[in-house]
């Protein structure tokens, strides 16, 4: 078959329009008319022919299409030349339709399909009308109506095969001009919904003998329409049910599924499930630091599904852990760990011997294997640090590979835990998409520094620096999660091929996906691996000032005047009180803090107590440490970053007025202005990468001091941002309004990071009042606390809301029943981001069980869901 493509578009001067067929570059002539042609002389078009169309200019590609088309031809139709007629794809107006969380999910058309009346059969035609249209439901059909006797004369409905969901496409035999055009229409009785506006389209290419023709020019010009759904955010550690061992697991989101089904809602929210097994110890509770961006937590498994034993013992054990109120994670991990490898010595070596074993070995191999030898080290040593494990501390893949023989058997037991994981997170993702429900995953900003990728990958990280968070709501002195950053100049080298491998593994569980901290990608938080509080960082990238700079607006940088601390009586009176005597003599030499104190780390370790005297001097010398105007660039010597929040140390105020001025308009450009540009240019050399590895929806939580060019680049590229009512992204506002939030959104009532409603209506009496009289309108005495009309009435404005997702905590869709609610609303919430090291456990008060059973409950939220238009 020959096959001639054709495309129209207006290209600059100096530039060729190339045609991409997997290795193969086939360079297009112009036509006339911005027509570009190109012919293949020999093709298979048996079989999918994927390609795609690319800009070059110099022999460089400048640009190329959003997506790849796919030329799959109807059974039947094999012409001796086959012309297509293509557009342009650029991302689509509608791309989040687009994503797996809708074509696989939300919008999956299997069930529906069933019902619908069968395809006619044979029919081979010598045009094939081929279109995307992502917005359709699962009960309706893009058709075409027209004139003609193959159309029916406008008397029939034509539907389109949309096997391929969002494209949809449709043979006819023509031998006539014809008119028609496109329509919505019941799948099941084609009795029209929408037609499409505009005049009547005309159809006179005719295909010559032996010939046929593929038109996929043609967009339908259908009315928006702005679907709108709702969900629930809950971690896994956090689900309870009755078959639990003291921990959520796995197949329990096909009971959590259930449960939204009941309700209406389309997807379920999680936190980050990677196994972050590191010390053994509570502290590993923390899901934000992993020890592999792959592997899956153990702790999710369902022990009975992956071979344990049922027996007397076993369920004893389950059902004391199971009672516990909160997880107890040093015991939970440490006996199912006891029981899998018990399971693992009895059934081991017949699962590995299955021939759906072997597949999951080989499609993974390139990260469980190194993760299991990481697992089986860290036993060995006692240590996830790898520095300290000897002649391993520097990952070599063939020294690897032989540990791995020597110790099979221990590598083996990692690698079944693994295979069962991810049998059972498949099986729940595949009963969601079967309910109409997609699981959104979320995918972490940082990696941990004891972790198979820094291990594996250490170029690609920064692991001499911190990662973290300036100042903002959740904590005054910034957040520094410990965890390193990225070393994007060499991960750009290869394309990003480590973002794109983590994000298509997290793909095959999950179709919709959190950025955490978004921000990151076009700037980064940088912390000294010294610090132990966030205000001593700065951007990275960034354009720090030169010396030259700020000698220009007053400050000269020749001595360190602005960039140590300074030790005058007034200041250590100050910082210190009291205290401040023992500080000049215990702590200080020459006005600079002894070597032994020099640093936030060495305050820490050397001043751990917790009483009232120990805690002071050690928040007092950090703070010492902090009271600085500019940061020197750790990598540009003479180059430096105003302190973000300078104006509240010693050293500002002792300024004088012009100074301070001066300070003032350098701090403000520096943080709001300055990198405007700069950072977007940054998260655009990046994020088109990310959101094309894979088909999933991508949403962005970006929250904290966001420039300008955040929320202008998330719109360019169609990601959903997160909108908070408390958190209003205008400092203008105290309490955002949900009814101006954008369509392209995620709106909840707060995060795992927040209180939910109830302990947040209590944590300050001062905000509460002024938002029950200024967004409730109430009057009259305050409630003390947050009754569950109160909360119905702040869910409802979140529903009623523009967003494509209300996603809300469980905890919040439940403080609306005053029967179902947790009694004590301070135990509920999930995490404190001001506690460093905070003990994540917060689990469910009921089982899924008994959830799924309270139908007046699951009724009444079901129509608040149905009422406010989310379906």
């Amino acid at each position: 078959m020959k096959i001639v493509f054709s495309i129209e578009y207006r290209t600059r001067w100096g530039e060729q329009l190339v045609l991409r067929i997997g290795r193969r570059r086939i360079e297009m002539q112009y036509a006339d008319n911005g027509i570009w042609r190109a012919t293949l002389a020999k093709a298979d078009a048996s079989q999918p022919l994927e390609y795609l169309y690319e800009v070059e200019a110099e022999g460089v590609c400048r640009r190329r299409e959003w997506a790849p088309h796919t030329l799959q031809l109807p059974e039947g139709m094999a012409p001796a030349t086959l012309r297509i007629r293509d557009r342009w794809q650029d991302i689509p107006a509608d791309r989040p339709f687009h994503t797996s969380a809708f074509s696989r999910g939300i919008f999956s058309r299997e069930a529906e399909r069933l019902h619908a009346a069968a395809p006619r059969k044979g029919r081979r035609g010598n045009i094939l009308l081929r279109t995307a249209q992502a917005q359709l439901r699962p009960d309706e059909v893009l058709a075409i109506a027209g004139s003609g006797r193959e159309l029916g004369d406008w008397k029939q409905v034509l539907p389109l095969d949309d096997t391929r969901f969002p494209e949809w496409s449709l043979a006819l035999t023509v031998t006539r001009r014809f008119e028609y055009k496109y329509l919505i229409a019941d799948r099941r009785t084609l009795t029209p919904i929408i037609w499409e506006e505009g005049p009547n389209r005309t159809w006179s290419d005719l295909p010559a003998e032996g010939e046929a023709v593929v038109d996929a020019t043609t967009v339908p010009q259908i009315p928006e329409r702005r679907w709108r759904g709702a969900g629930t955010a809950i971690p896994v550690f956090s689900l309870r049910s009755d078959k639990d061992f003291g921990i959520g697991e796995f197949p329990d989101l096909k009971l959590l599924v259930d449960w939204a089904a009941a309700t209406g809602q389309r997807i379920l929210q999680l936190l980050p499930i990677n196994d972050t097994t590191m010390t053994g110890t509570w502290e590993d509770s923390y899901p934000y630091n992993a020890n592999s961006t792959f592997a899956l937590h153990p702790q999710f498994l369902r022990l009975t599904e992956a071979g344990v034993e049922e027996n007397d013992e076993y369920h004893r054990l389950r059902d004391e852990l199971n009672a516990l109120p909160e997880v107890d994670y040093e015991r939970v991990n440490r006996t199912k760990n006891d029981l899998l490898r018990k399971a693992f010595a009895r059934h081991g070596a017949r699962t590995a011997a299955r021939r759906d074993y072997k597949e999951f070995m080989e499609a993974n191999r390139e990260w469980l294997l190194p993760y299991a030898a990481f697992r089986t080290l860290r036993d060995d040593y006692g240590t996830a640090d790898f520095s300290r494990w000897g002649d391993y501390a520097r990952f070599d893949r063939k020294k690897i590979e032989a540990f791995c023989l020597e110790r099979r058997n221990d590598v083996a037991f990692h690698c079944y835990v693994q295979y069962h994981l991810h049998l059972q997170l498949s099986e729940a993702c595949r009963y969601a998409h079967s309910r109409g429900i997609v699981l959104k995953g979320d995918l972490p900003i940082g990696i941990s520094r004891t972790s198979v990728d820094a291990w594996q990958s250490p170029r690609l990280f920064h692991l001499d620096s911190q990662a973290g968070a300036p100042p903002d709501a959740f904590s005054a002195s910034g957040q520094n999660w410990g965890l390193p950053t990225y070393n994007w100049e060499r991960m750009a080298q290869d394309n990003y091929a480590w973002w794109r491998a983590r994000l298509k593994k997290m793909s095959e569980y999950f179709d919709a996906y959190r950025i955490d901290h978004i921000l990151g990608f076009f700037r980064i938080w940088e912390i000294p691996a010294d610090a132990v509080h966030g205000l001593l960082g700065h951007f990275n990238p960034a354009m720090p000032y030169s010396a030259e700079e700020l000698r220009n607006v007053g400050f000269e940088m020749d001595d360190d005047r602005f960039t140590a601390p300074h030790t005058d009586d007034w200041i250590l009176d100050t910082l210190f009180g009291d205290l401040a005597g023992e500080v000049r003599t215990k702590y200080l030499r020459n006005g600079r803090l002894i070597p032994a104190f020099a640093t936030q780390r060495k305050i820490a370790e050397r001043l751990p107590g917790d009483d009232d005297r120990t805690k002071r001097l050690r928040e007092g010398l950090m703070a010492l440490l902090e009271d600085v105007l500019f940061v020197e660039d750790p990598r540009r010597k003479g180059y430096y970053h105003p302190r973000i929040g300078a104006q509240t140390t010693c050293a500002f105020r002792l300024l004088a007025d012009w100074q301070q001025a001066a300070f003032n308009r350098l701090h403000d450009d520096f943080f709001y202005r300055r990198h405007d540009r700069f950072w977007q240019e940054s998260a655009l050399r990046k994020l088109p990468v990310l959101l094309t590895a894979t088909d999933m929806l991508a949403c962005g939580e970006d929250l904290g001091m966001i420039p300008d060019c955040v929320p202008e680049t998330m719109r360019m590229l169609q990601i959903l941002s997160l909108e908070i009512q408390r958190m209003p992204k205008s400092p203008a506002e105290t309490f955002a309004d949900p009814a101006r939030y954008p369509y392209l959104s995620v709106c909840t009532t707060s995060t795992h990071d927040m209180n939910p409603l109830r302990a947040w209506w209590e944590e300050d009496r001062t905000v509460t009042a002024r938002f029950y009289r200024e967004v409730l309108h109430g009057e009259g005495d305050v409630p003390w606390f947050c009754e569950p009309w109160i909360c119905r009435r702040i869910i409802e404005m979140h529903l009623a809301s523009p967003s494509m997702f209300t996603i809300l905590p469980l905890q919040d869709w439940l403080s609306m029943d005053g029967s179902l609610r947790f009694r004590m609303p301070d135990k509920e919430r999930i995490n404190i981001p001001a506690i460093p090291r905070y003990y994540w456990r917060y689990r469910m008060h009921l089982t899924l069980e008994r959830l799924i059973g309270e139908e007046d409950f699951n009724t009444t939220l079901r129509d608040m869901i149905a009422v406010s238009g989310r379906r």
